[in-house]
Formats: structure tokens, C-alpha cells, sequence
């Protein structure tokens, strides 16, 4: 996950979110962007 810039971060998060991925795939995401400190950026484009 480190290597994804944040911007494919978030696409990702929004494709997982989209196509109903495990909800632990998707906490796996949510906690990178928590440790990115881009949990607002989620909450702003929702």
C-alpha cells in the first residue's frame, strides 16, 4: 500500500467501496488513509 500514490489511494478505496469488496480489504484501505491523514479527503468527496 505504501507505494500507491495517495491520489490511487483513494480511487481505490472508492472501487472497493463500489464493487462491494470484504469489509476487510476495504478496513485495509480505510487504515492507510487514516495513517495518510486522508480520512477528510474521504469524507469531503462523499
Amino acid at each position: 500500500m505504501r507505494k500507491l500514490s495517495d491520489e490511487l489511494l483513494i480511487e481505490s478505496y472508492f472501487k472497493a467501496k463500489e464493487l462491494k469488496l470484504s469489509p476487510e480489504f476495504i478496513r485495509l484501505i480505510e487504515t492507510e488513509l487514516d495513517r495518510r491523514a486522508l480520512a477528510q479527503k474521504i469524507k469531503a468527496s462523499s
